[in-house]
């Protein structure tokens, strides 16, 4: 006997009442699944990494309507300077080896992959491969990075702004 109360046919083949997928990530959350996800996928970005004795190595992997993914290497010893973001949020994750945040007002931490790390516009940090291993790193900046503001170490560090880890 049929049941009055079903709907006919599969509600999920009509397009027009599903919500709209979302294209691209506009919120932190999002932001760090896409970091997550990257991370996960190593055929993505494991055949582009390359290593730079100079200099830290970087490819830009992705980018979208208002925000973009790098790529980094860094052998021993190298570091990012201590800088800011300028207007940009990010955050970062290791994929492979480790690195050392050295957080302005906050202390040094290490970092190891799976470890996620999200800032706010002028948090100043540095990182460094205090390791005897290469390491990898990915970052995402929302919106895009226009602008890393580098500073002295006797720089007057500005109040320590809002970070969260993972």
């Amino acid at each position: 006997m049929d049941n009055d109360n079903e709907i006919a046919g599969d509600p999920l083949a009509i397009p027009h009442l599903l919500p709209p997928a979302p294209e691209h990530p506009s919120t932190v959350a999002q932001f760090a699944a896409l970091a997550t996800a990257l991370a996960g996928d190593r055929e993505c970005w494991a055949p582009l990494v390359r290593y730079d004795a100079v200099s830290r190595w970087y490819h830009r992997l992705r980018t979208g309507p208002g925000y973009e993914v790098w790529l980094l290497s860094w052998v021993p010893g190298q570091g990012s300077g201590r800088h800011d973001h300028g207007d940009s949020n990010g955050l970062y994750t290791v994929l492979a080896g480790a690195l050392t945040e050295h957080a302005a007002g906050r202390g040094s931490r290490v970092l190891t992959p799976g470890s996620l790390r999200i800032f706010a516009p002028g948090y100043v940090h540095e990182v460094v491969n205090a390791s005897l291993d290469p390491a990898v790193s990915l970052h995402v900046y929302f919106p895009g990075l226009t602008e890393m503001r580098m500073y002295a170490r006797s720089h007057a560090e500005p109040a320590p702004r809002d970070v969260l880890t993972c």
